[in-house]
């Protein structure tokens, strides 16, 4: 049996605050932006906990807020820089609509976080769920915050069987989240849920169901289906594009160019490239029209980089050559040492597995 109706549920849906509370209250994880709840530290931290684990978020938020502590300071930050600080997380169109939102809370509130739901989703790039978790936990207010994990913990919860992907059904969730978020303590119980779902009602893998504070309500554990739920409609399969990549240096440099100003990774760096999956004997004569020859070229392995609706399937060469400035692309080089390139330079995490042969390494400090 399916069941999403409060009303046929063997329990009411109020009952799970206080024994989630208490789980969470008992062996909370500790982390940064919990222990300062400011606005900004919220709003930052949510944003970049899309698509992203929180022990890879952790050293790119400290070192988010050494560099841009508030939000004048983002509202002030020169894109590329913003991106720089951004590299490897990805979807780096969250970091721009930061730096648009952080612009409009200066110009319309005089650099203070709006409080209100409403004002908060009117800002670029902050949903639903952003405005819920900001309002909530930074500001008190009873506003739910779902995401994936509470989609899936309401659904394993409650035996439904709707389709979690399909906005009417998130929306219905948010609705019934509110309806029993204890008034005194909102931030806490959509940080509890959260938890919840990030460590215990995982997503991957079998559930920790032992370990749930929720276990004598579920009813997908009760019926020993949890793993059937939540229920998802099948995504279109990814478009595949084939890119060879072009890593091209001489003694002290190396040779990059940046993206279009649109579209996907808008105005970050990448090595050049050609399209479909080349030989080496193209390569060389793609370099040949371009006035030079290698005096170096190494196949690397290949790479596959996934994006939400596209895959690259990406064959690399390592080519050394002379000298970079007797190149005559057709587009526009630079040509900069790799210690440049860390420092100045934002390269999409899709590069990853060739930056690394021009000394280039990905990490955060």
């Amino acid at each position: 049996m399916i069941l999403h109706d409060e009303q046929k549920l063997p329990f009411n849906l109020k009952e799970i605050a206080k024994p989630l509370l208490a789980w969470y209250d008992k062996g909370r994880r500790i982390l940064p932006w919990r222990e300062d709840p400011s606005p900004y530290h919220v709003w930052i931290s949510e944003i970049m906990l899309q698509q992203t684990r929180v022990e890879a978020v952790k050293p790119y938020y400290d070192r988010f807020m050494r560099e841009l502590p508030d939000i004048r300071s983002l509202a002030d930050v020169e894109e590329e820089k913003l991106l720089k600080l951004w590299e490897g997380l990805g979807y780096y169109n969250r970091a721009r609509n930061l730096k648009k939102a952080a612009e409009k809370i200066v110009m319309e509130y005089d650099g203070q976080m709006p409080g209100s739901y409403e004002e908060l989703v009117s800002l670029p790039g902050i949903g639903s769920y952003t405005a819920g978790a900001v309002s909530s936990i930074a500001f008190g207010r009873a506003h739910p915050a779902v995401d994936g994990n509470v989609l899936r913990i309401l659904a394993r919860l409650r035996l439904d069987g709707r389709d979690i992907l399909d906005a009417k059904v998130k929306k219905a969730v948010e609705a019934d989240i509110a309806g029993v978020m204890p008034k005194d303590r909102p931030g806490d119980f959509n940080q509890a849920l959260m938890e919840l779902g990030a460590v215990v009602c995982v997503p991957n893998g079998t559930a920790k169901c032992d370990l749930c504070p929720l276990g004598g309500f579920c009813l997908a554990r009760k019926e020993d289906r949890v793993m059937e739920f939540p229920k998802k409609a099948k995504k279109k399969p990814r478009h595949i594009e084939k890119k060879t990549i072009l890593v091209i240096r001489d003694e002290d440099r190396v040779a990059i160019r940046k993206r279009d100003d649109k579209g996907l990774l808008a105005g970050m760096y990448e090595f050049p490239s050609m399209e479909g999956s080349q030989s080496a004997g193209r390569v060389i004569a793609y370099l040949k029209a371009m006035g030079v020859s290698p005096l170096k070229i190494e196949e690397l392995p290949p790479s596959k980089h996934i994006f939400t609706h596209k895959e690259w399937h990406m064959t690399g060469f390592y080519i050394r050559i002379d000298e970079l400035e007797r190149m005559e692309p057709e587009e526009e080089l630079l040509f900069v040492t790799p210690d440049a390139i860390e420092r100045e330079y934002p390269i999409p995490s899709a590069f990853a597995a060739y930056t690394a042969y021009v000394g280039i390494q990905k990490r955060v400090t």
